[in-house]
């Protein structure tokens, strides 16, 4: 590949649309798999999800805001709890669906994994918090992190929390002199780096060994952490491995790399005389962003993931663990979407006769930060009233003083987009708000929940008095 001399800016073809992106034949359709199951559009052209308009959001709550759908979001829960689930016990195992709360998680959000029957991971003390604020059962939290403190394992054993998995060996002893002190005895997992390079964004890849997860199987790292666990068996309880290859997976092959590996060292220890009762595969399960992307339902991962556990163990002579994943993006992802208010619309030459629209909006990377992290890409629609124009290639941008502030690189939207249009951006619900900050000082958009026809707030929007509350003089 020539560079121009120039720079890549200058280049011959640079600036036209992706080749995933095609120059759409109706500028208002909805592609299904972006958006929650009844997302649609009324006779007026108006984006309508869970019964409620994007017209009437905007009026209730303003704009920048967050949008989810309560019933796609229990729907997508169910699918894992029952159709991911049916392949396992078909291989005569059960399986543990632990929603990732790191994804979105909210007093209300952590009500609804708990009635849908699901369990909840936390990684940090503030997640096990809101955890116990919602009244979730102790014995269905799992904690992860890389380095948790003194304050929140001990906050996690007081509670009473179903496993701990530890990341390190000095984790492992941090986890049992707090339960020794204590008095209890701590469920553990241990979290193992298989060595699988996922395929995925280098940020999100999380089972290579060269990175802050886990104990490498290389070199028997993982195997002396069973060691020193069992060692220490007055404090910890060894309940499994753990293993979590990456995030936005479309397929299996990865997953049946590691489970291999990972039933590798589950059947080693068992012929050491100690067989383990549970084996975490982790999560990870893509969500289309665009039509791009073309992610597998529920039951065709779990066949999938099923049949390979099976296959593993009765190559390895050991009997099926008690299985468990841990879907966020999943099952928050495409239940949310992002409703924005055009500001300006500006219109820049592209090199060769192109010509691309910048369409800025009323939030940007505080809100979505996903696009200027890991330039992830994401579709948008017009919300409130459909259109005639003709399609133009178009970047939706946000407020920030960054020139990396793009909330959707590339999007056709119709020539006549303007200000105080609102704009909607479906697949939001998962790493939007979880990773929003307050970047120039702006305010954090709320969370509406809609449902049947109805909208509340579960997040409130965060306020200019907010913000300066933190400030000491």
């Amino acid at each position: 590949m020539r560079a121009h001399e120039a720079g890549a800016l200058h280049a011959e073809g640079y600036g036209g649309p992706p080749q995933w992106l095609p120059y759409p034949s109706d500028v208002n359709a909805l592609l299904p798999q972006l958006w929650p199951a009844d997302a649609h559009r009324d006779a007026d052209g108006q984006l309508v999800v869970g019964g409620v308009r994007a017209g009437d959001i905007a009026a209730e709550f303003g704009t920048p805001a967050y949008v989810l759908d309560e019933a796609d979001f229990r729907r997508r829960a169910q699918a894992f709890r029952d159709e991911f689930a049916a392949p396992f016990a078909e291989i005569g195992t059960g399986l543990d669906v632990y929603y990732a709360g790191k994804a979105f998680l909210c007093t209300a959000v952590a009500r609804w994994v708990g009635e849908e029957g699901l369990f909840l991971d936390v990684c940090s003390g503030g997640e096990l918090a809101v955890a116990k604020r919602a009244g979730f059962p102790a014995e269905r939290i799992g904690m992860h992190g890389n380095n948790k403190s003194s304050a929140e394992i001990e906050a996690a054993l007081e509670y009473g929390v179903g496993r701990i998995i530890v990341d390190s060996f000095h984790e492992i002893e941090r986890v049992a002199q707090i339960a020794r002190r204590l008095g209890v005895r701590a469920p553990v997992m241990v979290r193992v780096t298989v060595g699988v390079e996922a395929h995925t964004h280098e940020y999100i890849a999380t089972a290579h060994e060269d990175q802050k997860f886990g104990f490498s199987l290389a070199g028997g790292q993982a195997a002396a952490a069973v060691e020193a666990i069992l060692a220490a068996s007055d404090a910890l309880d060894l309940r499994g491995l753990h293993s979590h290859i990456g995030s936005q997976i479309f397929d299996t092959a990865g997953f049946e790399v590691a489970a291999g590996r990972l039933l590798g060292l589950h059947a080693e220890v068992a012929r050491r005389g100690h067989v383990l009762p549970e084996l975490d595969l982790g999560g990870g399960f893509g969500i289309a962003y665009t039509s791009e992307n073309t992610p597998m339902a529920a039951h065709d991962l779990g066949a999938g993931l099923a049949e390979i556990t099976r296959r593993t163990c009765e190559a390895e002579g050991v009997a099926v663990p008690r299985i468990s994943i841990e879907p966020g993006r999943a099952i928050v992802g495409s239940a949310g979407y992002t409703l924005y208010e055009v500001g300006t619309v500006k219109e820049v030459e592209l090199g060769g006769g192109g010509r691309r629209a910048y369409v800025s909006v009323d939030g940007g990377m505080s809100d979505n930060a996903r696009t200027a992290l890991y330039a992830a890409d994401y579709s948008c629609t017009m919300a409130v009233r459909a259109s005639e124009a003709p399609p133009m290639l178009s970047r939706v941008v946000g407020k920030h003083c960054e020139s990396g502030d793009i909330v959707v690189m590339d999007e056709y939207l119709p020539t006549d987009v303007r200000p105080g249009d609102l704009l909607a951006v479906p697949g939001t619900g998962a790493y939007c708000r979880a990773l929003s900050s307050q970047y120039n000082h702006v305010p954090r958009p709320p969370v509406v929940a809609v449902r049947d026809g109805r909208a509340r707030l579960i997040v409130r929007r965060e306020s200019i008095d907010d913000i300066l509350a933190l400030d000491v003089e």
